[in-house]
């Protein structure tokens, strides 16, 4: 399981967030002190996938130099200076087992380009894909395991579900009268949660072209053939589309995070 490739979308320019995604990629905004794409590999690394293939775009020499600094700035250290210099870490960080691949995907390419550019580093077994802003309490190794007994119904992607809060209150009437006010309600249907399992017969349904959006044309195509199940997740789950999104994850963090369960 530790083998298997973990790919995250890392290049998006987020620009709803610009306050903080002018001078950063937005899985580099941080929550508690760490880039919220710490948050999602720990989600993974906690459940025994800890192989990253990084889908890197918009400002991705930032994330190129987080994980190439990684040792020196998470643990303490002794650099020995001269001809040839060398770093010695100490007892720093709990990540020494990560797999961490950097892939340039190109400045402008959507999400199935992307995914397409990553393949030679996924192999031919299954794999996961993320985006690089969101976070779940969700049993990872759980939905890994519904997605293999979902092949023997020949279905090759699984995406998790979720119901999220409606940004607005409901009002139950009768006649004129309100009746019931809920604030935030769940929403009635499923929309896509963004944690994906799937098989390499997946790239068959994308291509190379900047344009290739994966949620449109491949996962589409994929429902219409009946390929792609869902896996329901009623837990918690956020993304940080806006700045008050990410005031939002922050303000969970110092208090009790629910997707910290690491």
């Amino acid at each position: 399981m530790e083998d298997t490739p973990v790919v995250i979308w890392c290049g998006g320019k987020g620009t709803r967030l610009r306050e903080e995604t002018e001078y950063k990629p937005k899985p580099m905004v941080e929550i508690g002190g760490n880039p919220i794409l710490w948050h999602i590999m720990k989600i993974y690394s906690h459940y025994g996938f800890r192989n990253f293939v990084l889908a890197l775009g918009y400002k991705g020499n930032l994330i190129r130099d987080y994980f190439a600094n990684y040792d020196l700035m998470n643990s303490d250290v002794t650099l020995r200076l001269g001809s040839k210099e060398r770093v010695e870490p100490h007892n720093g960080h709990d990540e020494r087992d990560w797999n961490v691949t950097l892939v340039d995907t190109g400045q402008e390419a959507m999400t199935g380009a992307r995914l397409k550019r990553v393949q030679k580093y996924v192999g031919n077994d299954t794999f996961m894909a993320t985006y690089g802003d969101a976070v779940t309490d969700e049993n990872i190794k759980t939905l890994f395991d519904f997605h293999k007994k979902q092949l023997k119904q020949k279905r090759i992607a699984t995406v998790s579900g979720i119901r999220p809060p409606s940004r607005f209150g409901e009002l139950q009437l009768d006649g004129d009268v309100v009746v019931s006010f809920i604030e935030k309600p769940k929403l009635n249907a499923w929309v896509n949660g963004g944690f994906f399992v799937l098989e390499p017969d997946v790239f068959d349904y994308i291509d190379d072209s900047e344009s290739c959006v994966f949620e449109k044309k491949p996962l589409e195509k994929l429902a219409h053939d009946r390929k792609l199940s869902i896996y329901k997740h009623e837990g918690f789950w956020h993304s940080m589309d806006t700045y008050k999104d990410a005031l939002d994850l922050n303000e969970l963090w110092a208090r009790n995070a629910p997707w910290k369960i690491w």
